[in-house]
């Protein structure tokens, strides 16, 4: 059975869930603890690393542990092994098990955090809440031997180009003539050594977004027939690629407020929640935030929803937008647990389809730090 190495484990899980969708200054996101550079079988998926994650990893024979919190959140001023932080840093490393930690960048990546949310929440119709993350779109125009252009624009289109929207394989075309003359030292795909050769040509154009920039250049330069390829590289004043934190959606049928607060607690698994708002006014447009969404309450209004699911509203703000008739469902930070079942589904996926051998092991520890009573 062919290794896994830990690397290419990561390198799937980015391409779903990149290191640039972080949306939090200096968010401790990546490799925490150990080391990558590893074969790696089994994977334990968990929202938090504690010392009961860190055994059930173990006992498991997981050499990676996947978590949504960083385990190492600020920056270290010392590595003591006699305090709890240091005594479990210690344990990962001695039973040789890599720590990674994917924070804002699972909470906006699609399918991510917020989406598993909004899916358990059956809210359809779904939206960005806001928008954190968008890039340029670029534009290649590469000149090609008419018997050539087939070819070439079906290795661009394979590369990544000329997707847009819900359409793939989108070029344009436009015939004409390419001159040019071979010097010594060349070895012309066409023509002759020293003298002026025309041939029909194909001027082929696609689009993609700036971040598959080198990718679609690799492409075509190492699959076009020229030694020289004639081509013009544009970045357009168009953004794509749109991403963000939090989701807005509309519930299939309306709600009152206390209908919905029962049907999030049987939907997130929770014992308990706090609500804000009429107990019996009518919601059906839901924003939803995962983890900590004090700071979306505004974006929140603005999107126009009946009621914010989010977690530690602070008090002050609850009063701000009970004034401001923003109804407010709080179940609590840990409703994040989602991401566990999530992710673990989704890299099994990624990993069969890539035909790497390893087993996705969701933890089963409750890593919920208060008690309700």
């Amino acid at each position: 059975m062919k290794s896994v190495n830990g690397n290419e484990i990561i390198q799937v899980f980015e391409s779903w869930s990149p290191k640039k969708y972080a949306c939090m200054p200096n968010d401790p996101i990546g490799l925490a603890i150990g080391t990558l550079n590893k074969p790696v079988t089994k994977v334990l998926v968990t929202l938090d690393v504690t010392n009961e994650v860190v055994d059930e990893a173990i006992d498991n024979g997981c050499e990676l542990i996947i978590a949504h919190h960083p385990p190492i959140f600020m920056k270290l001023s010392n590595l003591r092994t006699d305090n709890p932080k240091g005594a479990l840093y210690e344990k990962c490393l001695k039973n040789d098990i890599a720590v990674y930690a994917a924070h804002t960048n699972l909470d906006v990546a699609p399918g991510g955090v917020n989406d598993l949310l909004a899916d358990a929440l059956q809210l359809e119709n779904r939206k960005i809440l806001e928008v954190s993350f968008e890039e340029k779109m670029m534009k290649l125009a590469v000149f090609v031997p008419v018997d050539d252009a087939d070819a070439l624009r079906d290795v661009l289109a394979k590369a990544g180009a000329g997707r847009l929207g819900h359409y793939e394989a989108c070029s344009y075309t436009l015939e004409g003539k390419g001159r040019f003359r071979a010097t010594e030292g060349a070895d012309p795909a066409v023509g002759e050594i020293g003298e002026l050769h025309i041939e029909e040509e194909e001027k082929v154009e696609v689009v993609f977004p700036q971040s598959m920039k080198n990718k679609i250049l690799k492409a075509m330069l190492n699959n076009h027939p020229y030694e020289e390829p004639a081509y013009d590289l544009f970045t357009m004043d168009v953004d794509t690629n749109k991403q963000g934190l939090g989701r807005i959606g509309k519930l299939k049928q309306p709600m009152t407020l206390r209908e919905f607060a029962q049907f999030v607690k049987v939907q997130l698994d929770v014992p308990c929640l706090r609500a804000v708002g009429p107990l019996e006014g009518v919601v059906q447009k839901v924003a939803v935030v995962g983890g900590d969404g004090n700071k979306y309450i505004r974006a929140a209004k603005f999107a126009g929803a009946d009621v914010f699911v989010t977690g530690d509203i602070g008090f002050h703000m609850a009063q701000d937008a009970e004034v401001e008739g923003l109804s407010i469902i709080d179940p609590g930070h840990h409703v994040e647990k989602v991401m566990i079942k999530g992710v673990a589904e989704k890299m099994a996926s990624l990993c069969a389809d890539q035909k790497l051998p390893v087993e996705f092991i969701q933890s089963k520890i409750n890593t919920e730090p208060f008690q309700f009573i």
